[in-house]
């Protein structure tokens, strides 16, 4: 694919900004190729980016939902030359595999995997890095395993460390600890194999969450970087993923 798509999330923000771009694209010149727009919010982003996983392609992202981390920011004047000068990054997803019953899957995460309580009782899980405990018995309503990508989304909101982009590390963060109830979770190695294991399936079912996809009913999980898999996000000069991360860190620390 060597011309620009242009595709967008359906509410009546997202179609307005398409219109307006796929008119101003027809008379001005971009030396990008392979370049796909998104217009929408980070979850169409993410959605983007799993359906065209292999591909050659480049993401610049408009933003025209709420937060839009992993979007830019749309301007009418200067999106022809944001376009054409924006800076690449490259990120790898985490590949979660689930056992439930006798059914195996996998499913990507950009952001993070989160293992979740379904019921009123708290869940009872085994965390192992390889054949090494992190933890051998954590009673709390769930477990994040972020990227650095991800690291200021919900892990942020439970507490968990913000990341550097280039750090080569991903977040384990509990969520509401009961037992042990001061553990704050391990930050590891991008190389590491994570297990989770349900201690007590029958009486506190889990559920695994791939960034917005659900398992339920889960036994055993497997979660590692997929570094096969590698997306191409395009960002413009002043409004980079580091950039964003960073300042996301300033914040923490100064609050």
């Amino acid at each position: 694919m060597n011309k620009i798509t242009v595709i967008s999330d359906s509410n009546s923000k997202s179609l307005k900004i398409k219109k307006f771009l796929i008119k101003k694209i027809k008379s001005n010149s971009i030396k990008r190729l392979n370049l796909v727009i998104v217009i929408g919010g980070d979850g169409f982003m993410l959605q983007t980016l799993k359906k065209n996983k292999g591909k050659p392609n480049l993401f610049y992202g408009i933003n025209s939902g709420n937060y839009g981390f992993l979007m830019n920011k749309f301007s009418r004047k200067k999106i022809i030359n944001n376009l054409s000068k924006a800076k690449m990054i490259k990120i790898s997803p985490l590949e979660m595999k689930v056992v439930s019953k006798n059914k195996i899957r996998k499913y990507l995460a950009i952001n993070e995997v989160s293992i979740l309580r379904q019921s009123r009782q708290a869940s009872s899980i085994s965390i192992k890095n390889g054949s090494k405990y992190i933890i051998k018995k954590l009673i709390s309503d769930g477990v994040l395993v972020s990227t650095p990508a991800g690291s200021t989304a919900y892990n942020m909101s439970v507490h968990g460390p913000i990341l550097s982009l280039n750090s080569k590390k991903i977040s384990i963060a509990p969520i509401s600890a009961f037992r042990p109830r001061r553990w704050k979770g391990k930050v590891v190695s991008e190389k590491s194999k994570i297990i989770i294991k349900n201690l007590n399936s029958n009486k506190r079912p889990i559920s695994a969450v791939a960034d917005n996809i659900e398992v339920r009913n889960v036994k055993t999980i497997n979660i590692k970087v997929n570094h096969k898999i590698k997306f191409h996000l395009l960002y413009d000069r002043n409004r980079s993923l580091q950039k964003k991360i960073k300042l996301e860190q300033l914040k923490r620390e100064t609050n």
